[in-house]
């Protein structure tokens, strides 16, 4: 079973910088494919796609919402996933979740959230304007 806790959210300015921590356990970090995913109060909100890594390589696939913005990177020694988020903006406030998978291929970065079984219990980001 795989354990997934997010932290490192906050209430911030637009503009502003925060960095996103997913500590993993139950199975070593190089054997996950990891995701982002967000969502926003109201209702028939779905989680909605931020990022997704490859367990393997550099295959990190972005929303065109947060690209260029935000940096998703891995620290196997540490089993910890980052998502760096820059240039913050009012309409990235939701409640940001870390999710994994187990896959088959290595190179495969998911964007659906239906095929990540594993998720943390997320963390709020609020950036106000």
């Amino acid at each position: 079973q795989v354990q997934l806790v997010e932290s490192g959210g906050a209430m911030v300015q637009a503009g502003d910088s925060l960095r996103l921590s997913c500590a993993t356990s139950g199975r070593t970090l190089s054997t996950l494919a990891m995701g982002w995913f967000r969502q926003t109060p109201g209702p028939g909100k779905e989680r909605e796609f931020v990022v997704a890594m490859s367990r393997i390589g550099d295959n990190t696939t972005y929303s065109d919402s947060v690209k260029g913005r935000f940096t998703a990177s891995r620290d196997t020694a540490r089993s910890t996933v980052y998502l760096q988020m820059n240039s913050l903006k009012p309409e990235d406030t939701a409640v940001y979740f870390c999710a994994a998978r187990v896959p088959l291929s290595g190179t495969y970065a998911s964007t659906r959230r239906t095929e990540y079984p594993y998720w943390g219990r997320g963390t709020q980001v609020t950036v106000s304007s």
